[in-house]
């Protein structure tokens, strides 16, 4: 070793100095970002309303039809559903996004396909926890019977969830803030400023 040489990634005094470190950088040093970018309050409402009101429109007449539920009373049942669900997408889209966001440095909008998945799974098991209790009280159904209406319902939206949010992530994106224009050097070292 040349006197003076860098060993990165050793410590002086180690006794290992000429083998590589291996495996994923340690936490604290991998890429994390402390403010990812978030979509505003006006932009998390709007996705909120548009995904639970276009919900209400594609799903009730086949949810009635299916679990022989008068259309009225699944009307009902499934607009207080989405009340729950509209509270529901708020907290746990936020939280999701923060957590990425933290982890990853990226936004919600470049949520690659995998995670997405994940994304709407998590969301739909959270919802069925909290959904379960109103259908067993609204139409009466038993506890196997709502929990089987209740997982048709959580895999209807979690193919919609998904659809809804790849579609809404590409007609709404979340716009990068403003970035700051450095000047490009010149190989000499120059700014354009100084030629």
């Amino acid at each position: 070793m040349r006197k003076g040489a860098a060993t990165v990634g050793f410590q002086r005094d180690d006794p290992c100095r000429s083998a590589p470190l291996s495996g994923p950088p340690p936490l604290q040093d991998a890429k994390v970002s402390s403010k990812p970018k978030l979509r505003s309050p006006g932009d998390r409402l709007r996705q909120i309303a548009l995904f639970e009101l276009a919900g209400l429109v594609l799903i009730t007449p086949p949810f009635a039809w299916i679990s022989g539920v008068a259309l009225r009373e699944s009307l009902g049942m499934l607009a207080l559903l989405a009340l729950i669900a509209a509270v529901w997408n708020g907290c746990y889209n936020t939280a999701f996004d923060w957590v990425e966001g933290r982890l990853t440095g990226r936004s919600a909008d470049r949520r690659p396909f995998r995670l997405r998945c994940l994304h709407a799974l998590g969301f739909e098991t959270g919802l069925l926890m909290l959904t379960l209790p109103v259908i067993m009280a609204w139409t009466g159904m038993g506890l196997l019977e709502a929990l089987i209406a209740d997982i048709g319902l959580a895999i209807t939206y979690t193919v919609y969830a998904l659809l809804f949010n790849m579609a809404y992530d590409r007609v709404f994106p979340i716009m990068p803030a403003a970035a700051v224009r450095v000047p490009e050097a010149r190989i000499d070292g120059a700014l354009p400023a100084e030629r």
